[in-house]
């Protein structure tokens, strides 16, 4: 049996439903198939239950800071996990039931299903085949767990199992520090359980900067044990799961593997696309218009294995929407990079790391430390640091770095100053108000200035600092 369509999206998380959005403003003759939970990786496994067990991790840790605020009686404060746990999940149900209405009145387009490529025209469905005119591949990604760790059973805990639990601990390893493992370490740390973290690499929560990289390591040591460059070995013993890594060695009652995401590909068929497949199976995909080759069909989202964050996955739904019901795909501009881990301090990347430019001789980068910054101290969250990355020649922003106290606020603005082009004269002469963790950003600019040609006569933005710490 077949049928004749304009397009059939493939995965219904954020990518698929930003895509049937743009669909549905130009066809009704489409498919939407989904075979796993309808609702998206963030709402259900990600961004939102995270920060929401982030969130009364955080509140819970603020205890620390009672004695020196002049509050009494912190400890007599406890955390009950499973509470936490149940907050997190209702908060989550509700987040997952709004996603749900975006499918719900789409009748017989909607399909719950598995869908196997036969071709760049063709689609099976659960045993169907459907002719049509593009596909567009938005299935998404899963948690990567070795095999051979699964047999620890529902001890093994990754994202997609971690907020199901009844209660946590009170032991627990996680293997991995990318973003994930760093927020989730932490947070877990911060509500009372013994956490030990192990990662392969020397680098966290995907910080490329050295001594930003050593500040934050040297933060999560405070809260956690930390190994760096270890490779763990897993095994049951007497007591629970035993984490080796080389000298190391941990017995826990839980295990998050945080290495990271797989695109969900492994077995959609791609090899009938008649296209040369990578070493992970993948097609080279054109980043302006998500399309493979020149086919009619797009790969969007997590499923292409390229920037797994919310923002990046809408955009990409969007413009594989378009261009799957265009003559002509369009190659759009994309945004500029952002990136920020939900970690205290918080850990945000901005446009171009340091390592990424082309030529150190031909940037400046201006610094700031927070351990003085007037509104952090008074917050008692003066650790951090934060790196602002100009063009020599122009003093355009290129990009920044940081570990810092709100950095998801400042780094909102570095990327609308990155992406509309502006320099770093520019920003010094627009206000900062006082007291404001945004005034730490003003020193790293004026640090960036201090290396740039000297700034137009008259313009604010060659006011100097007053050098008085409380007031910058």
């Amino acid at each position: 049996m077949s049928q004749e369509l304009d397009t059939i999206i493939i995965g219904a998380g954020t990518a698929g439903l930003a895509a049937l959005r743009e669909v549905r403003k130009r066809t009704s003759r489409y498919l939407i198939v989904n075979e796993g939970p309808w609702g998206t990786t963030c709402a259900r496994v990600g961004c939102m239950p995270s920060k929401a067990l982030i969130e009364a991790a955080n509140a819970f840790h603020r205890r620390h800071t009672f004695e020196e605020f002049g509050l009494r009686g912190a400890e007599a404060l406890s955390a009950d996990i499973p509470a936490v746990l149940q907050r997190v999940r209702t908060l989550r149900d509700d987040f997952v039931a709004g996603v749900l209405k975006a499918t719900d009145n789409l009748g017989p387009a909607r399909r719950k299903g598995r869908a196997t490529l036969l071709g760049p025209n063709r689609v099976d469905i659960d045993g169907t085949a459907y002719d049509t005119r593009s596909i567009i591949l938005a299935t998404g990604s899963r948690p990567v767990v070795p095999e051979e760790w699964l047999a620890f059973g529902d001890r093994m805990l990754t994202t997609d199992t971690l907020f199901e639990q009844p209660t946590l601990g009170p032991r627990i390893a996680v293997i991995g520090m990318g973003p994930i493992g760093v927020e989730l370490s932490q947070a877990l740390a911060r509500l009372g359980l013994q956490v030990a973290a192990f990662t392969r690499g020397d680098t966290v929560g995907g910080l490329k900067d050295p001594a930003l990289n050593a500040l934050q390591i040297e933060v999560l040591k405070k809260e956690m044990v930390l190994h760096t460059d270890a490779s763990a070995e897993l095994r049951e013993v007497a007591g629970g799961i035993e984490v080796r890594s080389g000298s190391h060695r941990v017995v826990v009652d839980q295990v998050i593997a945080a290495m990271g995401r797989v695109p969900n590909v492994q077995f959609l068929g791609l090899d009938t696309l008649g296209v040369p497949l990578d070493k992970r199976g993948m097609p080279q995909v054109d980043r302006g218009t998500l399309q493979i080759g020149d086919l009619p069909v797009f790969l969007a989202g997590d499923a292409n294995g390229k920037t797994p964050l919310l923002h990046e996955a809408a955009d990409e739904g969007h413009i594989a929407g378009m261009n799957a019901l265009a003559d002509n795909a369009t190659k759009f501009q994309r945004r500029t990079p952002l990136s920020v881990v939900f970690s205290d301090p918080q850990i945000a990347v901005v446009g171009q790391p340091r390592a990424d430019l082309d030529s150190a001789d031909a940037v400046v980068t201006g610094t700031v430390d927070f351990a003085q910054q007037g509104r952090a101290r008074t917050a008692q969250r003066n650790e951090g640091r934060l790196c602002v990355h100009a063009d020599r020649s122009t003093g355009r922003l290129l990009g920044a770095e940081m570990c810092a106290p709100e950095a998801e606020h400042m780094a909102h603005l570095l990327a609308l100053a990155v992406q509309q082009r502006l320099s770093v004269h520019d920003l010094l002469g627009m206000p900062f108000y006082h007291p404001t963790l945004e005034e730490g950003l003003r020193s790293a600019l004026r640090d960036a200035a201090r290396q740039l040609p000297t700034a137009r006569e008259s313009d604010l933005s060659s006011c100097p600092a007053i050098g008085v710490d409380a007031l910058e």
